[in-house]
């Protein structure tokens, strides 16, 4: 699958044109990790935000304390550190890769912000849709917590 194709696919860029996905092809950079290599570290500022292409994730919370524990795994087609995008915050957990080789695109945050400064729907449509998402799972968490 072409790279198009995939970000086509990608929750967050739901709605935008072929054209506008385009764009963001053309700002990402590829990166290829080997099995046990860090993608991000819990703690490390947030400036960059990585889709799987190939290969597999394990994110752990508490990777630096004795307290450590894998949360999720994630694969071809799934966004890492997409929170950065609103609040270039600290990474809440590790990223390792589980796999060999394990190929991820990176989008800098700031390459980011400026295709949204020249292609404002661009911006607006992700936003969107990243916040229809948090929407989605406060509500879940939720539900949860009142059962």
């Amino acid at each position: 699958m072409d790279l198009l194709e995939l970000i086509r696919n990608v929750e967050i860029f739901r709605g935008l044109s072929d054209a506008e996905l385009e764009e963001i092809v053309a700002i990402c950079q590829s990166r290829q990790l080997k099995a046990g290599e860090n993608l991000v570290e819990e703690g490390d500022i947030g400036e960059e935000f990585f889709l799987i292409t190939k290969g597999a994730f394990e994110i752990i919370v508490g990777a630096a304390q004795a307290y450590s524990r894998i949360v999720l795994h994630m694969g071809e087609g799934q966004l890492i550190g997409e929170m950065a995008l609103i609040d270039q915050g600290r990474r809440s957990a590790t990223v390792r890769a589980i796999e060999d080789p394990t190929d991820v695109q990176v989008i800098r945050n700031d390459d980011f912000l400026d295709l949204c400064e020249r292609n404002t729907r661009v911006g607006f449509v992700v936003m969107r849709n990243m916040a229809a998402d948090l929407s989605f799972k406060l509500r879940h968490l939720n539900l949860i917590k009142s059962n």
